[in-house]
């Protein structure tokens, strides 16, 4: 259900004001490749000169996370056998953060969180009609850039002031079962829809996007979507 995309030089030059584009994104807020992908979306999005808006759909790298969340040194070593073993694809990671503008401190980050509370503080964020997107910005650079603890309410709550989001709210969404109910489900959807990993863009309901493609490689994937060259990928009825 996904394929790599590549480089149409002439596909921004034919976005016209009639087509229109939206983006759901498939994402953990504590992914290093979805905030990359994330900023590069954002690049993308650029070249589109039609209107165009980007919602979230909800994903958990880890869901059995324990809600207090785990030490990184255990995490990396449970996962990985031990943190040296991974320390370089952090590097690589941080290399190419640069390059989108994201300055990776994994030297600051002592805990892994779990991201249940901050995807229902997304949730909160769509039902008020907010910029999910900016939100998603505030979470990632608290995590990645501060080493802040968005698993942790009082951090979702001044990430979330930041958006102008009532702090009475957020305390309330992220302990209300029913929002946990819609993260949940929504989550179950898209696992069932044979995706694997993340981040996801899927454009239009027709194309989807795996993992932190190029900006130029998206622009491609905005062209085709929006105006249906080419052969679309098939996506699964339970993402409708």
């Amino acid at each position: 259900m996904s394929e790599r995309l590549t480089n149409n030089p002439g596909a921004a030059e034919r976005m016209s004001p009639a087509a229109s584009l939206h983006v759901e994104v498939i994402a953990d807020l504590a992914c290093p490749f979805c905030y990359l992908g994330k900023r590069r979306l954002a690049a993308a999005l650029r070249a589109v000169h039609g209107p165009f808006d980007v919602s979230w759909l909800p994903w958990q790298l880890n869901p059995d996370m324990p809600s207090e969340g785990q030490s990184l040194d255990d995490y990396l070593t449970r996962r990985f056998g031990s943190p040296a073993n991974v320390e370089p694809v952090l590097e690589s990671l941080a290399a190419e953060g640069k390059g989108a503008g994201i300055d990776f401190r994994f030297d600051r980050m002592s805990r892994i969180p779990n991201t249940l509370k901050a995807h229902q503080l997304m949730y909160l964020a769509e039902t008020e009609g907010r910029d999910q997107s900016a939100l998603a910005e505030s979470l990632m650079s608290a995590f990645f850039e501060r080493g802040e603890d968005i698993g942790d309410t009082d951090v979702l709550v001044a990430e979330a002031g930041s958006q102008g989001m009532q702090a009475d709210d957020v305390v309330r969404a992220v302990g209300d079962s029913a929002a946990r109910q819609v993260v949940a489900t929504r989550e179950g959807q898209v696992r069932a829809s044979g995706l694997t990993g993340v981040p996801g863009f899927l454009l239009n309901r027709r194309l989807l996007i795996v993992g932190a493609q190029e900006p130029d490689a998206m622009v491609n994937a905005f062209d085709r979507a929006m105006f249906g060259e080419g052969t679309d990928s098939l996506v699964s009825p339970a993402l409708h």
